[in-house]
């Protein structure tokens, strides 16, 4: 099982919203966005950070999913 952030980048698409925009609506840094961008772990505080600045919840950013 591996954690995917599609779900986030699908959102990000809907709202028209870029990467960069993320960055300075959640603040976090480029090195976070590009963690996620590579569906690598992130701190809890940087997903609640996102989650609260898109008004949304952690199910509507991640998903788990199957290992290739």
């Amino acid at each position: 099982m591996k954690i995917s952030y599609k779900k986030l980048w699908k959102l990000l698409i809907d709202r028209d919203l870029l990467k960069k925009d993320l960055a300075e609506m959640a603040q976090i840094s480029a090195a976070s966005i590009a963690k996620l961008g590579r569906n690598e772990n992130v701190n809890t505080e940087i997903l609640l950070k996102i989650c609260t600045a898109l008004e949304c919840d952690i199910s509507d950013i991640m998903e788990i999913v199957q290992a290739d």
